[in-house]
């Protein structure tokens, strides 16, 4: 039997080097997300995050990120997780498809030059590609993070972070490690302050 301290720290190891693979094969991609974002706020438009289990927590915590603040004390930034009103998405699901519970939302209060920033480790959620699908239609930008191949979504939005793994749990350590990052640069962009 393997002893735990050695799977412990072979689990380490691997979410380590993943992300060394991820940030080498994206750095270029992540700054000009960071830039997209910002030009956004700059603009007065709004960021929008999405994605199911793991990845809705994700979008949730990125939203509170920005809106409260991330390293640096300074204004809030608009962004808008939709995954968190139950009302809303147990009613959409219901009354229609789970695969609108996204969609839905970003008809309503999607606006042109908003940024939707989809989440999925599988690149395949339906109603994360519907969500882009939609914003497409009204012309907001598009961001996938994704994991495995990158999916239907990888494809459909306008820039893609993909973790090329199959595991979920090292994909998920990726996306919020990015996630944080992009929230960083995009303060630093803002207000000149590169926090710790």
């Amino acid at each position: 039997m393997q002893d735990i301290e050695d799977i412990i720290i072979r689990i380490f190891k691997e979410s380590c080097h993943l992300k060394e693979v991820f940030v080498n094969d994206n750095v270029v991609k992540i700054v000009k997300i960071v830039d997209i974002i910002t030009e956004a706020f700059k603009g007065g438009n709004k960021l929008l995050l999405f994605g199911n289990g793991g990845s809705a927590a994700d979008a949730q915590h990125l939203a509170a990120e920005f809106v409260n603040r991330f390293l640096i004390e300074r204004p809030p930034l608009p962004a808008i997780a939709l995954t968190t009103d139950t009302s809303v998405i147990t009613s959409i699901g219901n009354d229609y498809e789970f695969s609108d519970i996204f969609a839905k939302q970003i008809r309503a209060i999607g606006q042109a030059g908003d940024v939707a920033w989809g989440i999925s480790t599988s690149g395949s959620s339906a109603n994360v590609i519907k969500a882009f699908e939609a914003a497409k239609k009204l012309n907001l930008i598009t961001i996938a993070l994704t994991g495995k191949d990158g999916g239907s979504a990888e494809k459909i939005a306008d820039y893609a972070l993909n973790v090329a793994s199959n595991s979920v749990p090292r994909i998920q350590e990726v996306h919020i490690t990015v996630g944080h990052v992009i929230c960083q640069m995009v303060d630093y962009k803002l207000f000149q302050r590169p926090g710790d």
